[in-house]
């Protein structure tokens, strides 16, 4: 991705939390997503206290999984693995991972290249856990790490507002 794309991206994620309502987490997802030619995007909110990812938006889930991804517990599957260790966790091909990270049911997304991002607030504490998927086998490089963690600060300054 080039520092212009990586600029608008940052901008459109901008735009749509700036506009408030209900859809916007959801049209930062649409705007994430498509920057990454991505399927699917989901973005959790931290309750540190109990341990726990509650899903704040998603996009592109197959509907059976998403009464799965409603609360997720920290150190469960790619998110809460995320959660825990506080660092992206990706996948090259979540369909035939076999390290434990990502939950048997999360095949059924039919996404291989996954990331997991940790989304920080402006004091530092972890406030949730962005990740895309995408269907075909992927590394996300270090630029692209950036890019989602730069999008991911962006979605912690909204939840601290």
């Amino acid at each position: 991705m080039t520092a212009t794309a990586q600029k608008d991206l940052e901008r459109q994620v901008a735009s749509s939390l700036e506009a408030g309502g209900d859809g916007r987490y959801e049209s930062a997802l649409r705007s994430i997503a498509g920057s990454f030619g991505a399927v699917t995007a989901t973005l959790h909110r931290a309750d540190n206290g109990a341990q726990l990812l509650h899903l704040v938006a998603q996009l592109g889930l197959p509907p059976q999984l998403v009464p799965l991804t409603q609360q997720i517990p920290f150190g469960k599957g790619i998110a809460g693995v995320c959660a825990t260790q506080r660092e992206p966790v990706t996948l090259c091909n979540l369909q035939t991972d076999d390290s434990g990270q990502a939950r048997p049911n999360a095949k059924q997304t039919g996404v291989a290249g996954a990331i997991a991002v940790p989304v920080f607030g402006p004091d530092g504490a972890l406030a949730g856990v962005l990740g895309v998927g995408k269907l075909e086998e992927h590394t996300y490089t270090p630029d692209e790490h950036a890019v989602l963690a730069a999008c991911a600060a962006r979605l912690g300054r909204s939840f601290a507002a």
